[in-house]
């Protein structure tokens, strides 16, 4: 295996790989290429043809073949060494996984399934009520012992996971569905149903309610998690089933690649947001399809390029994708936003805002999990405020963002963020104390919930107070923010 890695051949490893001794007996090309989404001619083509070279799919191979990131000749998403972990029952590195004894919030319970240990999720009331809290020290040792494999060894991770869970506590979890979900990662085929698959929808929920407060990289292990989950059982169940679990997966895809935005992983950001739309595409899910387009044009305004942010945005509000209005009223703030970056007239820029507004206003009442939800009133006009500082009103947008982060309304993580915006606002405007001092506050969150997005932002405030940098405010401002960088 170690010789075909180093041949940066992707062909060679696979031939390695389903020849290798561990397997006892040779794995059939038609079953490998089921585990890769390709079919037996293709797979015979990449082992004896030239190397491949596209580094999505090689991203994508490497992942599902859970082939550590270190022995790679390309960068795979970091954050997948911390999936292993967090399905091994082995705690990752940041953050911290939870402690075996039960806690008032719930958390990770090793428990023996088919001899082997592995962490299931469970709330304090069930440890409670089921008398299982007396045994959580010894279930504790069994797990350290399962762990003395390699858990990196991509044979051992996925021994591992068919016997594990990989989710977290939820509120009012019974043994009962506790029991039924753990038969369904044994046996998907048999088991995995559609109360399964809401399961893993209720567990994508929670970790996008906690992404809000706690951040990306206390948020990331669950999902990528879940997501090895949901890939490696899509292969097992029925069709119908199939279906539905990549529905789930599609959202859970592109949550991550909104983390991993968070954290200025671009690569890896692309890499799901890529996975989610060939995942609503076989979902047959349009509304996501054209969602993920909207998202990949907000990851390009992070990247300031304003002409395909606009084109991006202007595809995702094609009729053909039937999205909601919620997300409709989104696609055409963006748009707006991508036309006063490239100089429209102001009054076009505000056309298309009035118009993402009536569309919101207008918008029916959704439910907790629909599309776009967190496009509230308050997110439109902090966006709004963005929109107008890259028209060149940085005065209009400090008193947009002062009016709704004093509400109060968003989430830690995103007063955070939009106060860095509000600052540069302010900047603009030359008001460099007040700029200094929202951003010395936003500096505080981004730390905390290590928001690498929100440094990034306050960074290029600097530049804008540099004509001010003897002042006290910014001096303090810089200070505050250095550590960070």
């Amino acid at each position: 295996m170690r010789e075909a890695l180093a041949s940066w051949h992707m062909g060679r490893v696979f031939y390695a790989y389903r020849t290798h001794p561990w397997n006892g007996r040779v794995v059939s090309q038609e079953a490998m290429a089921t585990w890769l989404d390709l079919n037996q001619a293709q797979l015979s083509r990449i082992e004896s043809g030239k190397s491949p070279q596209d580094l999505s799919k090689l991203m994508r191979w490497a992942h599902s073949l859970k082939i550590p990131a270190d022995l790679l000749w390309f960068k795979l998403p970091e954050a997948r060494q911390v999936t292993a972990t967090a399905v091994a029952a082995r705690p990752p590195a940041e953050p911290p996984a939870p402690k075996p004894e039960a806690s008032q919030a719930g958390g990770l319970l090793p428990v023996v399934i088919n001899g082997r240990a592995v962490l299931v999720p469970v709330d304090a009331e069930t440890i409670a009520a089921s008398g299982l809290s007396s045994f959580t020290g010894h279930l504790a040792d069994e797990s350290a012992r399962a762990t003395e494999q390699d858990p990196m060894s991509p044979l051992n991770r996925r021994d591992l996971f068919r016997g594990g869970i990989a989710a977290i506590a939820l509120p009012g979890l019974g043994l009962d569905e506790l029991q039924h979900v753990a038969h369904a990662l044994d046996d998907a085929h048999r088991y995995l149903d559609g109360p399964v698959v809401d399961y893993f929808r209720r567990v994508l929920e929670k970790a996008k309610c906690d992404d809000g407060a706690l951040g990306p990289k206390k948020t990331m292990p669950v999902m990528l998690a879940l997501l090895d989950a949901i890939e490696s059982q899509a292969r097992e169940v029925k069709p119908h089933v199939r279906r539905e679990l990549l529905a789930v997966g599609a959202d859970g895809a592109e949550f991550a690649g909104w983390l991993y935005r968070d954290i200025q992983q671009p690569q890896a950001a692309v890499f799901w947001y890529d996975r989610a739309m060939e995942w609503a595409q076989e979902a047959d899910n349009a509304a996501m399809q054209g969602y993920v387009l909207l998202k990949k044009s907000q990851m390009a305004y992070d990247e300031r390029d304003a002409l395909r942010m606009l084109t991006l945005a202007q595809a995702a509000g094609h009729d053909r994708w039937h999205l909601p209005a919620r997300v409709r009223a989104e696609v055409t703030q963006q748009e707006a936003l991508g036309r006063a970056m490239l100089g429209d007239p102001l009054d076009v820029v505000r056309g298309q805002l009035a118009d993402a507004e009536t569309l919101l206003t207008n918008a029916p009442e959704d439910t907790p999990d629909a599309l776009g939800v967190y496009f509230t009133g308050h997110t439109r006009l902090v966006r709004d405020a963005i929109t107008y500082t890259e028209a060149g009103k940085p005065s209009l947008a400090a008193d947009l963002f002062s009016d709704v982060l004093n509400t109060g309304a968003l989430s830690h993580r995103d007063t955070g963020f939009f106060n860095a915006r509000r600052a540069a606002a302010l900047a603009l405007s030359g008001e460099p104390d007040e700029a200094a001092k929202v951003g010395r506050a936003s500096a505080a969150v981004a730390h905390e919930v290590k928001s690498v997005r929100t440094v990034r932002v306050l960074g290029e405030v600097l530049p804008t107070l540099d004509h001010w940098r003897s002042r006290p405010a910014v001096r303090e401002f810089r200070e505050a923010l250095t550590p960070q960088q």
